[in-house]
């Protein structure tokens, strides 16, 4: 399974194809792989100070429980993905945002990076205005200058923790992976 994904990444960076016809199943799946237990607690814990954290909006951190609160007020499962998406996007950013270039998470970050690019050309057809209201303004908030003040302190394994349980939460049923 490692040698598939790693051949489909090499092919996407040395062909530079659209990552699009991967499709957005199979890049969540890519990303699964890639969010692996013991590859969170390698990177994200073990080659982290103990008690490390990083400071992120209070809209960065996107728990089950918000996704639950966000589905009973009848928000698309579409919009949820879209919001999970900027979040989880976000997150992986801020961690890389305090990685020297040759901290051992950098390559591992990168690759996040990559296939959340890849799968923001699946996103990029959708614009705030699309999704309902409190999804686009969660994403607004994400990238605004404004929200800086709001922050807390986020282990970076909690981060990517969240990141992997929404994401089985929004994509495990419709995209009919294992439960891995």
């Amino acid at each position: 399974m490692q040698r598939d994904y790693a051949a489909v990444l090499c092919v996407l960076a040395v062909l530079g194809l659209e990552a699009a016809a991967l499709g957005e199943c199979e890049l969540t799946r890519l990303l699964q792989d890639k969010l692996r237990y013991e590859m969170r607690l390698q990177y994200m814990k073990h080659y982290f100070p103990i008690g490390y954290t990083v400071p992120v909006q209070y809209e960065e951190v996107l728990r089950p429980s918000n996704i639950t609160r966000l589905r009973q007020g009848k928000v698309s499962e579409a919009a949820l993905r879209y919001l999970w998406f900027h979040v989880s996007s976000q997150a992986v950013l801020r961690i890389r945002e305090v990685l020297p270039h040759k901290h051992p998470s950098w390559n591992y970050t990168q690759e996040l990076c990559q296939l959340f690019d890849a799968l923001g050309s699946e996103y990029s057809e959708y614009r705030q205005t699309d999704v309902e209201a409190a999804v686009a303004d969660l994403v607004k908030l994400l990238h605004s200058v404004g929200a800086e003040g709001r922050r807390k302190a986020v282990r970076p394994k909690a981060l990517l923790d969240n990141c992997l349980k929404v994401m089985r939460m929004l994509y495990q049923g419709p995209c009919r992976w294992d439960s891995a």
